[in-house]
């Protein structure tokens, strides 16, 4: 699949790093509730090789999936990693036998969490690494992050970190933050229906920062919309793909990580890069929050 069909590229800030604007999110990866070995951990293993010969270069992951299952499973079925490969994966929480999630974010946790992540991935340094902020649910939350960044840009100076970004923040989060080290990415909640962020997205575009969706397809509540159906309808295609391709037209900094355990799933989101969305359907498909109401 060319460059182009997914999405074209973007490149972190202050990096080298470039990578396609449609990647891949691991967390399915993992069991059922992101918890123990996945059922078809061959199938697993076929849907990484599959976005990566497809011309994915942007993995997202974190080893308090599983706990440590997809990390070892990207391991298992891509290193030594292919040139290019990007991977990010994510702090500040932990997961118990009790299965529950637990915070993780005082300078001993997070050391330990960039050591596990290295040995279950493989790796002597972590391309990036988002300091993801566990608030009440998926909603953001008020409150200083400096402690935690401070931290990350320490682990960074010593090698075992290349970039630094943030996930579940808010602008004031975000700001407080680049005043410690420089941030190359934020990943939050948003997609078609949810969009909270839309100022926050235009303001790190100003910056070249890129903005990662999480939930781009609704999450654990996927999204419903007629608009969206009926766009979907007209354009031969599903509405999950054209959610998808909503984001790749909101905003030349949004990067896409849509996951999925199955590899025809992974290539219909793939395929989201090859539609183009007239000027009206952009129109019609801008115009769906307002009229959702949105449970915060």
């Amino acid at each position: 699949m060319s460059d182009s069909k997914l999405g074209g590229q973007f490149t972190f800030p202050g990096t080298s790093l470039t990578v396609q604007r449609i990647g891949y999110g691991a967390m399915q990866l993992a069991g059922p509730g992101v918890w123990g070995p996945p059922k078809d951990p061959d199938g697993a293993v076929a849907v990484l090789r599959e976005a990566v010969a497809a011309g994915v270069n942007h993995i997202d992951t974190s080893d308090f999936y599983g706990p440590h299952v997809t990390n070892q499973i990207i391991r298992q079925a891509l290193h030594p990693y292919p040139a290019g490969l990007v991977i990010v994966t994510k702090l500040g929480a932990s997961r118990p036998p009790d299965k529950s999630w637990l915070l993780a974010i005082s300078p001993e946790d997070l050391t330990a969490g960039v050591h596990d992540n290295l040995r279950n991935l493989g790796l002597d340094a972590l391309d990036i690494v988002n300091y993801r902020v566990m608030g009440s649910g998926h909603g953001l939350e008020e409150g200083s992050i400096a402690e935690q960044v401070t931290v990350l840009a320490d682990l960074r100076r010593k090698g075992l970190i290349r970039h630094i970004g943030l996930s579940n923040v808010t602008a004031a989060q975000v700001a407080e933050a680049q005043a410690i080290t420089d941030i190359v990415c934020v990943q939050n909640n948003y997609n078609v229906v949810y969009r909270q962020d839309d100022s926050l997205i235009d303001d790190l575009a100003r910056q070249g920062i890129a903005y990662v969706p999480f939930f781009p397809l609704g999450g654990f509540t996927p999204l419903q919309s007629s608009t969206l159906s009926y766009a979907a309808g007209r354009l031969g295609a599903t509405p999950m793909q054209v959610a998808l391709a909503w984001l790749l037209h909101r905003s030349s900094n949004i990067l896409l990580i849509p996951g999925t355990s199955s590899v025809a799933h992974l290539r219909e989101n793939m395929t989201a890069g090859q539609l183009t969305l007239s000027p009206q359907t952009l129109a019609e498909l801008d115009g769906i929050a307002a009229l959702v109401d949105v449970k915060h």
